[in-house]
This record gives C-alpha cells, structure tokens and sequence, in this order.
C-alpha cells in the first residue's frame, strides 16, 4: 500500500511540506487564469482585472520559492523573468492611477 510520500516520491515530512507548498502555489498562479477568464466572460470581451497581476505575482513568487529549494535553475530562471513582468504590470497600473487623480 502507497503512502502520501510514497505518492509524492518525498523522503520527508519536510520535503511533502514543500510539495504542499508548491501545489498551492500552482493554484494560486492557476487561478489569474479564472480570474481572466470570469472578468472577460462578464464583460463579453478580453479583459484583463489587476486581480490578474496580483495572482501573477503571489503564485509567481511562491513557485519562484519552491524553484529555489527544489534548486532548479531552469524552473528559477523562468520565474524570476515572469516575477519582474508581473511586478512591472503592477506598478504601471499604479503610476497611471495616480496620474489620473491629478
């Protein structure tokens, strides 16, 4: 009979806390996709919400985390870029608010 660490192919209650990690992760970056979708199907056109970059962001970062312990540069390198866009997203979104209220 398989055990959860079995399943996971982990070899500690550490290293399925990090797996948990990065499963959550996934659906917290998974879930700009709904936010996007559910906002363009409301407004009958491709819209793109701030909840979207703030999605970004957070799954961004915590799966850029789990790269970092699972130490794989290629996972690395594909985050941290997305992170900087995402982050990048956001401020531009601030700037032009507070332009706006000029």
């Amino acid at each position: 009979m398989q055990t959860i660490m079995d399943w996971f192919h982990v070899e500690s209650r550490t290293e399925l806390m990090w797996v948990a990690f990065g499963l959550f992760a996934q659906l917290m970056f998974t879930g700009r996709f709904l936010v996007q979708w559910v906002a363009s199907e409301r407004a009958r056109r491709s819209v793109m919400p701030v909840a979207f970059w703030y999605f970004s962001l957070a799954g961004g970062v915590m799966l850029l985390t789990y790269a970092i312990y699972r130490r794989d540069p290629v996972f690395m390198l594909g985050q941290s870029l997305g992170v900087f866009i995402y982050a990048r997203n956001l401020w531009l979104i601030q700037a032009e608010k507070r332009k706006s209220t000029l």
